[in-house]
């Protein structure tokens, strides 16, 4: 172990080593002042694929209440990243924090983005990189091959994002299969969804025990319990016209049940996969899931609310848990409208994708090429996956690999990496025997989109046109999900519940795929870090 952490050190001289880290002045002279924002931004709320990411403290008040949050931008939500299908992404992050009550490192990863032969990219700290420090920037540059759809991005530091660094991402198809089914989709469309709190995350995250919300918030604003009648989002429609809204569930830990009021939803596309059309009158959206639905705007022109109850929340009394369908023509006042009744309820087994159905391998449990098992389990206040604790590793796992390890027996952390083969059929099963409280744990796996052969509630495997997504949920006790997915993208790849406080309590693999290939593949491709304003890496 000492050799092999000699010789990671030895190789933070290289210039692949210098895009994790770069050291700040050590004569204790002043931090350079960060650059400024460039020129062509021309609004906060909207970015294109070549931008910078400022990480900065401000204070906010979405529902009414002060405080300091982490910030991209200076705006909750982060500004929406809008892209074309092949666009080139460069983004340029910029940590720019100083409130020491949530954390001051920083990464930011792009949630859904495959980031073919561009693990480094990935921006999950200890895992591709060392986190971004005080006055540092990185940048990361990646293409989104043949992906097109609804992601997001955030923070993957600690628990960060909950603090404030979150926002969605969009890919747009000028080819798009379903544009038929739909007359608008633009940045009005966009529909976010996340839960929002009064106390920095370090401290939430220090509690024993489950972390509540102390509000939701659709589009940056809401409401909470025994505070002011704060301003709702307001989304805006025109009689007679179709909207494609993309709900993004940017949530840290509850799961929400969407609805309007007196329409229904036709679901169109799942995290970034589209899908044979499913209407519905509610939707359960989970932590960092995704979804397109058409909404006919067709209703008598008048004010409706959209909800958006979370698994933490009873109410809707005040405005809380709402925002605002308003028809051109209607007036600017709260709606009256009624919830339900739900006739259509969502189930995620009857999601099929429109385009290549059909999981690969033998259509058959336990016959993919490599099977693994994986059981959630907690030892409080430790979550764990076959009984290892996810816990940071000195070095990031891919500079591990860069560095010469191959095998699950040579990285760290001990226990929580996988060795995946190239080329091969993967099928990950997570049998719930309900030990792991804060359910149902939303299981997301970075650089693949997977086929959900065994969905939450249902034991009959699907092997023909199952749900195709990179978050699922592992259901209740008693349900053993079963995904399967092909080895085509080599590097370490996060697995983990994306509920923020469980996975800052360990609820995390690694999968290691085709350790050979990525080293030889990101030793030739990995940048370097630069320390604004100057450019290039400085010398170590």
């Amino acid at each position: 172990m000492v050799s092999f952490y000699i010789l990671a050190l030895s190789l933070l001289h290289t210039s692949y080593a210098l895009s994790y880290l770069t050291p700040l002045d050590s004569d204790g002279g002043p931090r350079p002042r960060p650059r400024p924002r460039p020129p062509h931004i021309t609004t906060p709320n909207i970015l294109g694929p070549v931008a910078d990411i400022h990480v900065a403290n401000q204070f906010v008040a979405p529902d009414g209440f002060s405080r300091s949050a982490a910030l991209i931008n200076g705006v909750y939500p982060a500004p929406l990243i809008q892209a074309q299908k092949e666009d080139q992404f460069a983004m340029q992050v910029f940590n720019e924090l100083t409130d020491a009550t949530m954390p001051l490192e920083t990464s930011i990863h792009w949630h859904g983005i495959s980031q073919k032969q561009s693990n480094w990219a990935d921006g999950v700290a200890f895992v591709t990189q060392c986190p971004i420090r005080q006055d540092e920037a990185f940048l990361q540059q990646f293409t989104a091959t043949t992906q097109t759809g609804t992601y997001w991005y955030h923070s993957h530091y600690q628990t960060q994002y909950c603090d404030g660094v979150r926002g969605p991402l969009v890919i747009y198809d000028p080819e798009d299969p379903m544009a038929y089914m739909y007359d608008v989709d633009d940045e009005t469309t966009v529909i976010t969804l996340s839960d929002w709190y009064h106390t920095p995350s370090i401290e939430l995250a220090a509690t024993a025990g489950a972390v509540t919300a102390d509000s939701t918030l659709i589009n940056g604003l809401g409401r909470y319990p025994g505070g002011p009648l704060s301003p709702l989002a307001v989304v805006n429609v025109t009689y007679g016209l179709r909207y494609r809204f993309r709900v993004v569930g940017l949530s840290c830990d509850p799961s929400f049940n969407f609805t309007i009021d007196g329409h229904r939803m036709t679901i169109i596309e799942a995290d970034g996969e589209e899908t044979l059309p499913v209407e519905v009158d509610s939707l359960l959206i989970l932590a960092g899931q995704r979804y397109s639905v058409v909404v006919t705007a067709n209703q008598t022109i008048g004010n409706y609310w959209i909800r958006a109850l979370s698994n933490q929340a009873t109410t809707f009394d005040g405005g809380q848990n709402m925002a605002i369908l308003r028809y051109q023509g209607a007036p600017a006042q709260d709606p009256t409208s009624s919830p339900g009744p739900y006739i259509l309820p969502f189930s995620e087994s009857d999601l099929h994708p429109l385009i290549r159905p059909g999981a690969p391998g033998t259509p058959e449990i336990g016959k993919a090429d490599f099977s693994l098992n994986i059981v959630p389990g907690f030892a409080a206040p430790a979550f764990l996956m076959n009984n290892a604790t996810f816990i940071n590793p000195p070095i990031p796992v891919l500079l591990q690999i860069l560095s010469g390890a191959r095998h699950a027996t040579e990285l760290l952390p001990n226990g929580s990496v996988y060795e995946l083969p190239p080329h091969k059929v993967i099928e990950l099963s997570f049998p719930n025997d309900g030990t792991a409280p804060g359910g149902p744990h939303p299981l997301h796996l970075h650089g693949h989109r997977f086929d959900v052969i065994r969905v939450a509630g249902n034991s009959t495997p699907n092997f023909v046109n199952p749900v195709r997504r990179d978050v699922a949920s592992i259901g209740n006790a008693g349900d053993n999900v079963t995904i399967r997915f092909s080895t085509d993208n080599a590097g370490p790849w996060f697995l983990h519940c994306h509920i923020d406080w469980h996975l800052n309590h360990g609820f995390a693999v690694v999968m290691a795929e085709a350790p050979r290939i990525a080293a030889v593949q990101q030793a030739a491709v990995v940048p370097g870090m630069s320390l604004y304003p100057s450019v290039g890496a400085p010398a170590l």
